[in-house]
């Protein structure tokens, strides 16, 4: 028997210690717990930004693959990434309106789908299940993509990893290429745990959007549609969905800043071709069938009381009612500042409303990015580089408004949560710009990829549009957030009835075409090698 003299205390101590552990681990949700993220293994292989990597598609009859690729057909292959084989993955076709659009470049530089885990469900890439090589489409710069998702990593939000590849084919070369985490369940473990919740890319059916994503794009029907949305011209002017053009806005050096996307005659809104109201994430009524642009797009297993669930939870968003229950305050305040920095109209906050992915668990929503190769402009690149630099950072929608958009209106519904919008967005501007963060980075990535992207042989553009590219991405980067710090301060109007032309940050010497556009599928004049 012990004599220790405090052997009482001890286990008065253990059995307490004891008890507050069971009542803890038996009440574990009520204490809120968030979730832990998981450390997969890949985040410092392929994705350490610091490197251009390798990685080298071993395939018995490349021809036939990328003359197949539209289909989104898989084929096997063998993949070497920075002298690693592995054996037995697939690849296949990938993309929306770029694979429509690859075609018309004369070219199969087409983007691709690598999943690990396609034939044996065992096999990944140091957990990596799936991966997507951008193809880089409609962007000079090489880098809207991977500055966006690196902005919004260092601002928070659960974002894809990615890095620079330089593809080889058989052992020859292919392309530099931005290798992409898949939105897939690596993705998911690696943010939010084993234990993730459900995840959605809500798209319209007529919109197609690839694999899973409804039917077929057709690139035909998008130059009609496109025809009519009403998106501000370069001469300050905007077409009517019946072919006549209002009276002239007032934009440039003009006394007053134009209203964003105005409705002619008292029409509705135009909201493109995905005008439907569950791809706005508003609420329609209870039925499961009315959400099917929503449910048919799950990239997780879900049941009924998972759809009802998120109904529920969208009915909340769109009646503003418990709001800190219903979404991730500040992790989608976060997504909106960086996304609404970016200026990316091929999004939930421009005519499309695509090209986001929904995250709901227990009820709490929160938005993941994707597809940025439009961003800084190029969707809506006729407005005008300084209209596009001092866009309203609280008028932030194109092709409709923020109240027609439910999980971002709440954001200036309320004005704690619109000073906290600001407060996070000063946040931003100092810490990522100001402080020459930026400019270091921006620096670095371009010393980086310059020598890949001049002997791409496949590239959309030619070496001196990169050059030329980048310069422009550089200086809209540092004028925007010239602007919104003016936005910010009061000195320049937040919104488009406080913007005054006398007052705006001068962005008249930079083309935005420079950078890329979603009008380059139409030029005739691009002709890049063949492999």
């Amino acid at each position: 028997m012990s004599t220790h003299k405090h052997f009482d205390k001890i286990c008065c101590v253990v059995i307490g210690f004891t008890l507050l552990l069971t009542v803890f681990l038996m009440n574990v949700e009520a204490f809120e717990v968030p979730e832990e993220a998981n450390v997969m293994g890949y985040e410092n292989k392929l994705f350490d930004t610091s490197t251009v990597h390798t990685l080298n598609i071993v395939i018995d009859d490349w021809d036939a693959f990328t003359d197949n690729c539209q289909s989104e057909e898989y084929y096997d292959c063998t993949v070497v990434i920075n002298g690693e084989t592995y054996k037995n993955v697939a690849i296949r076709g990938k993309g929306n309106t770029s694979l429509s659009q690859v075609s018309s470049y004369e070219n199969d530089r087409y983007s691709f789908k690598i999943e690990f885990d396609h034939y044996d469900s065992a096999n990944t890439y140091y957990g990596l299940d799936k991966l997507c090589l951008n193809n880089i489409i409609q962007d000079n710069t090489y880098m809207k993509d991977y500055l966006t998702y690196q902005m919004m990593a260092e601002m928070g939000v659960a974002s894809p990893l990615c890095s620079y590849v330089y593809i080889t084919v058989n052992g020859k070369d292919w392309g530099l290429y931005l290798a992409v985490e898949a939105v897939e369940d690596s993705f998911m473990k690696r943010n939010y745990g084993s234990d993730y919740g459900e995840l959605y890319k809500p798209d319209s059916m007529k919109m197609g959007g690839g694999r899973g994503n409804g039917k077929r794009f057709d690139m035909e029907e998008f130059k009609e549609d496109s025809d009519d949305m009403e998106i501000p011209k370069f001469d300050g002017q905007v077409k009517k969905p019946n072919g006549e053009m209002p009276d002239k806005m007032q934009g440039g050096t003009s006394p007053e800043m134009p209203k964003r996307m105005e409705v002619p005659d008292g029409q509705a809104p135009v909201d493109g071709m995905n005008g439907s109201d569950d791809v706005l994430l508003k609420y329609i009524d209870d039925e499961i069938e009315s959400y099917s642009n929503i449910f048919d797009n799950a990239k997780t297993d879900i049941s009924n009381s998972d759809k009802k669930r998120l109904i529920k939870a969208l009915k909340k968003l769109s009646e503003g009612d418990e709001l800190s229950d219903t979404v991730e305050i500040e992790t989608v305040i976060r997504y909106f500042v960086v996304h609404n920095f970016v200026v990316n109209f091929d999004s939930y906050t421009g005519s499309m409303i695509h090209n986001y992915y929904l995250y709901e668990k227990n009820g709490k929503m929160q938005m993941i990015p994707w597809d940025y190769n439009l961003a800084f402009g190029g969707f809506q690149s006729k407005e005008g580089a300084t209209s596009l630099v001092n866009y309203p950072i609280d008028e932030p929608v194109s092709g409709g408004n923020a109240e027609d958009r439910p999980m971002i209106a709440w954001i200036f519904d309320n004005a704690e949560y619109t000073e906290l919008y600001h407060t996070v967005f000063a946040e931003f501007i100092s810490e990522y710009f100001e402080s020459g963060y930026f400019k270091n980075l921006f620096d670095t990535v371009t010393e980086m990829i310059a020598p890949y992207v001049e002997k791409d042989p496949t590239k959309f553009c030619t070496y001196e549009e990169f050059e030329k590219g980048i310069a422009t991405l550089k200086e809209f980067c540092m004028l925007r957030a010239e602007s919104i710090r003016g936005q910010l301060d009061g000195s320049i109007g937040a919104t488009t009835d406080t913007q005054n032309s006398s007052t705006l940050i001068n962005a008249d010497d930079l083309q935005i075409n420079d950078m890329g556009t979603m009008e380059d599928f139409r030029d005739d004049n691009r002709g890049p090698q063949q492999f």
